[in-house]
C-alpha cells in the first residue's frame, strides 16, 4: 500500500476553513498566514483531482463531494487526537488499558460516577468493565484477570479494604399469595413459592449464598433480571436496597414479614490485584471507589469487619 497523496494537516486546515466560515478567519484560528491556509487546501484538492470548496456569497462551503469526505476525515482527526492523547498518557506511565471486576451488588449510580470520574483522570486508558456474581470476583483475583475489583469475600492471602455492607431484603409484588397470609412468615411458607436466585459468575468454585430452601427456584444472570420477575409477580427474592428503593416507595414490591432472616447485610471489599506492578490508573481507580464510598458507611450501620490475613 502506497503512501497517502493526502495529509490530516490538510483536512484539519480545510475543516477549519469551513468551521471558521472563510480563509481568513481559519488563518486567524490556526495562527497562520492565510496564503499558507490557501496553499494547503489548494494541495489537497489537486491531490484529490477534485474540488472541495465553492464560493457562495463571501463563505467558503463545501461541494457535495467536499461534504462526503470532510465528514469522513473528520474521524481521523478525531483518531489521530485520540492516538496523540494516548502517547501523552503512556509517556506518563498510564496504563493502555486498565481492568474493573465489580460484584453485582455495588450501587449502579455509584459506579457510573466512579467510571466517568477515571475517564477524565486517564484519558488515555482504555477501561474494561466487567459484572461478578458470588464467586466471579474472588477468581478474578485468583487469576489475575482484573487490575482492581469489588467482592464481598477476600480471598486468604489477599489484601483488601472493607467499603461498606450492601442490605438485601426479601420482597415480593403487592398482590403475592406470601403477602395476602397476613402474618409472620417462616422457611416453610417460602418452599411453597418460586424464589429467583442469580447464577454464580465464577466457573472454578461456584458458590451459593444465603437461603435457597425452595424446591422451585427460577435463576438468572443479573439483579435486573431478578427484580423483573419479582415485578411481575412471578417469585420473591432477595435484593440489594439500593435496587430496591424505587419499588418499594411505589407500593409495587413490599417486604416479606420473615420472623427471621427478612434481610442480609453483604460486605463489599476493594482489592487491587497486582499492588507491586499497579500503575497510576489503577491507584486513580482505587482512590475514586473510596471517596465515592464512605457514605454507605453510615448508611451501613455497621463496624468495619477485619481484613484477611496476608
Amino acid at each position: 500500500m502506497g503512501l497517502a497523496r493526502t495529509s490530516l494537516e490538510q483536512w484539519a486546515v480545510l475543516a477549519a476553513v469551513v468551521d471558521q466560515g472563510g480563509f481568513a478567519q481559519a488563518a486567524s484560528f490556526l495562527h497562520r498566514s492565510q496564503s499558507a491556509v490557501s496553499y494547503a487546501v489548494a494541495r489537497l484538492q489537486a491531490a484529490l483531482e477534485l474540488p472541495l470548496l465553492q464560493i457562495a456569497g463571501r463563505r467558503a462551503v463545501l461541494t457535495p463531494h467536499g461534504e462526503i469526505l470532510l465528514k469522513r476525515a473528520r474521524s481521523l482527526l478525531a483518531d489521530a487526537s485520540k492516538l496523540e492523547s494516548l502517547a501523552a498518557s503512556l509517556k506518563k506511565g498510564w496504563e493502555a488499558e486498565l481492568r474493573l471486576m465489580v460484584d453485582a451488588a455495588f450501587p449502579r449510580e455509584r459506579l457510573l460516577s466512579i467510571i466517568a470520574e477515571l475517564q477524565q483522570l486517564c484519558p488515555g486508558t482504555q477501561m474494561q468493565l466487567s459484572e461478578a456474581v458470588l464467586s466471579g470476583a474472588e477468581e478474578a483475583i485468583f487469576e489475575g484477570s482484573a487490575d482492581v475489583v469489588v467482592t464481598t469475600r477476600v480471598p486468604t492471602g489477599v489484601l483488601g479494604e472493607w467499603l461498606g455492607n450492601v442490605t438485601f431484603s426479601a420482597v415480593a409484588r403487592a398482590d403475592h399469595p406470601l403477602l395476602q397470609l397476613n402474618r409472620p412468615l417462616t422457611s416453610d411458607d417460602l418452599v411453597r413459592h418460586v424464589q429467583v436466585v442469580i447464577r454464580d459468575s465464577g466457573r472454578r468454585s461456584p458458590r451459593d449464598d444465603g437461603w435457597l430452601g425452595a424446591e422451585l427456584r427460577c435463576t438468572v444472570g443479573s439483579i435486573e433480571a431478578s427484580l423483573a420477575i419479582v415485578t411481575a409477580g412471578l417469585a420473591y427474592a432477595w435484593l440489594p436496597e439500593h435496587v430496591l428503593e424505587r419499588s418499594l416507595s411505589s407500593g409495587t414490591l413490599r417486604r416479606l414479614p420473615l420472623d427471621a432472616g427478612g434481610a442480609r447485610n453483604v460486605p463489599l471489599n476493594l482489592v487491587l490485584v497486582h499492588p507491586e506492578i499497579a500503575g497510576p490508573a489503577a491507584h486513580a481507580a482505587i482512590e475514586c471507589f473510596q471517596r465515592h464510598m464512605p457514605p454507605m458507611r453510615l448508611e451501613s450501620g455497621a463496624s468495619q469487619p477485619p481484613r484477611a490475613a496476608p
